[in-house]
């Protein structure tokens, strides 16, 4: 197994392997994107407290556990390339930074977009809020730092660190509904307590999940993609990405 990962790790294999990789993650997120969609914008019941606006749930939410989630591979992928030295887990956390900014950035906005008319306002330094929007800085100042320095090796370490750091922001962010007294909606899907009863509508839970599922297939796309492009970058001097620009293989 170890010398499977090994393989798999190598920059050379990891670039053709990912090429293969991509359409099983794209594909299948433009599939479930649709039926997602389409579920929850035209098949969901309208929600009897919130309306209609409450269907902008099935964009920031998903945007919401992607941001943590892109922010934990990367504060892990950081910290195996910190203490194993493997080049491609520094490659994972650099190039899954701005796309969790971007999936942070979208679950603020969206969230805005529903608080104006829920709660009469675009913002409120609410726990769950504020936390949010940390996690946004984190991520820009995880961008800066590594492209802060001149020495890919020295950029990774000192933003890995940053990122490790940063972890104590996800707990909070989670919990920050529980530990303190917010505006923000409690938790609907991790509070089901019963299968037969869940907290959410099941036609409301099932176009939530796949939207999910979903964004989670994005991000896995867009991250090899881009660790694609990141690899030629980082062995651009080496033989097997010269033999990929004479074969004209991108």
């Amino acid at each position: 197994m170890w010398k499977w990962i090994q393989a798999f790790a190598s920059p050379q294999n990891f670039y053709y392997t990912a090429k293969k990789i991509i359409p099983w993650f794209l594909y299948p997120f433009i599939a479930l994107s649709l039926v997602g969609l389409y579920w929850g914008l035209v098949i969901a019941p309208v929600d009897y407290q919130q309306g209609e606006s409450y269907r902008i749930m099935f964009i920031h939410v998903p945007s919401a556990w992607m941001s943590m989630f892109i922010y934990l591979v990367l504060a892990i992928s950081g910290g195996i390339g910190l203490i194993w030295q493997i080049k491609l887990a520094n490659v994972v956390a650099k190039v899954s930074a701005p796309i969790g900014a971007a999936f942070t950035f979208l679950a603020l906005v969206t969230g805005a977009v529903w608080g104006k008319p829920m709660w009469g306002t675009w913002w409120v330094w609410d726990a769950r809020l504020t936390s949010e929007l940390i996690l946004l800085f984190l991520y820009l100042a995880y961008m800066s730092l590594n492209n802060a320095f001149d020495n890919p090796k020295t950029a990774s370490k000192a933003s890995s660190i940053l990122a490790i750091v940063g972890l104590i922001n996800l707990p909070v962010i989670h919990y920050s509904v529980n530990w303190w007294n917010t505006l923000h909606q409690g938790a609907s899907v991790s509070s089901i307590e019963k299968i037969s009863q869940p907290a959410i509508h099941s036609d409301m839970l099932i176009p939530l999940v796949i939207m999910g599922i979903a964004f989670k297939l994005l991000y896995g796309a867009l991250m090899l993609m881009r660790a694609r492009d990141e690899l030629l970058i980082r062995e651009q001097n080496s033989r097997w990405v010269k033999g990929v620009i004479m074969e004209g293989e991108k």
